[in-house]
């Protein structure tokens, strides 16, 4: 039987490349677009019955050109944070490639799309520009009742190159003596990379998957500020933890607008006033067993202590060279 050729956008990215990688194994043709080629990881380029394609994600031509011949589209596409703070930005990422999305689908007969959403993702009421234009992508989609369509709403994805618990390594080494957290009680329940990957490669050829909205969460829930210890302890960083109320929380969102890379943002803060927790965990419903994060987390963050001795004595044998 032939596999079916799928497209997946933001593939490249951290949760992309685990799922190139797992729906190479089961045999399926990927089709990957990228604005940048030969930035990609070399182990996606030698993946197998996999093509990897520069050109613009948002030119609805460029969708039209690249959709052919494709029976699945997966779109991963997904930003934390804007240039500006009007929304813009997240409406351009999120709303307005959904409609191209739709588009391209109706120029090529494609009916089945994965869509990657966020818990708490809801058009109207949602607190930030993140989540509501996550919501509202999702709003887009579902106007067309003959689209094939399953959206997945995960907590904070942790994995080898997560931007969750690897960003905190950053700011926890770059920051002397204290370390002052915002929102240190917002509670998430993180999923492991492999799991979610393992969601949307169960789904694709699930019926009954059709119009739903999976929520995916690890097996355990976090307060944010019990991340950043545990981060702390596995790194044995001697920083002191100070959490900030709710009102300095804001103030420091506020002033890390204007930072560039923003670390954090108001928008992120934000997005922390609802928990991202799952009432109902799908994943068991799909038969996954979530990964608990202290079977994984240790293996790569040690990394970064294995890293810096290893720096430290390059360090002290050039000295000893000099000498």
């Amino acid at each position: 039987m032939i596999k079916k050729r799928i497209c997946i956008l933001g593939g490249t990215g951290f949760l992309g490349q685990t799922l190139a990688n797992q729906l190479s194994d089961a045999g399926y043709r990927i089709r990957i677009l990228t604005r940048h080629r030969e930035a990609s990881r070399r182990d996606l380029i030698v993946l197998p019955k996999l093509e990897l394609i520069e050109t613009d994600i948002h030119s609805q031509e460029s969708l039209n050109h690249h959709f052919k011949n494709c029976d699945v589209v997966i779109n991963l596409v997904g930003i934390l944070n804007e240039r500006g703070r009007k929304g813009l930005g997240f409406h351009h990422a999120h709303v307005a490639l959904a409609e191209k999305i739709l588009e391209a689908c109706h120029q090529n007969k494609i009916r089945r799309v994965l869509q990657m959403s966020a818990l708490n993702a809801n058009a109207e009421d949602a607190p930030s520009h993140y989540l509501r234009s996550k919501g509202e992508a999702e709003t887009v989609l579902q106007q067309d009742k003959s689209l094939q369509l399953t959206c997945f709403r995960p907590s904070v994805i942790f994995g080898k190159n997560d931007s969750f618990f690897n960003r905190f390594v950053f700011l926890l080494k770059t920051t002397p003596l204290v370390f002052p957290l915002a929102c240190p009680r917002a509670l998430f329940a993180p999923v492991w990379v492999e799991d979610v990957a393992r969601a949307f490669v169960q789904s694709i050829n699930d019926k009954d998957s059709f119009g739903e909205h999976y929520c995916l969460c690890g097996p355990n829930t976090y307060s944010l500020r019990e991340l950043v210890e545990y981060t702390r302890h596995c790194l044995n960083i001697r920083r002191k933890l100070i959490p900030l109320s709710d009102g300095l929380s804001r103030l420091q969102a506020a002033l890390f607008d204007f930072v560039p890379g923003k670390p954090f943002s108001t928008d992120n803060y934000l997005s922390t006033k609802v928990d991202s927790v799952c009432k109902n965990n799908d994943l068991l419903n799909l038969g996954i067993t979530p990964t608990a994060l202290e079977a994984i987390v240790p293996r790569y963050l040690s990394a970064h202590n294995q890293r810096a001795r290893y720096q430290e004595f390059r360090k002290h044998s050039r000295r000893s060279s000099i000498l």
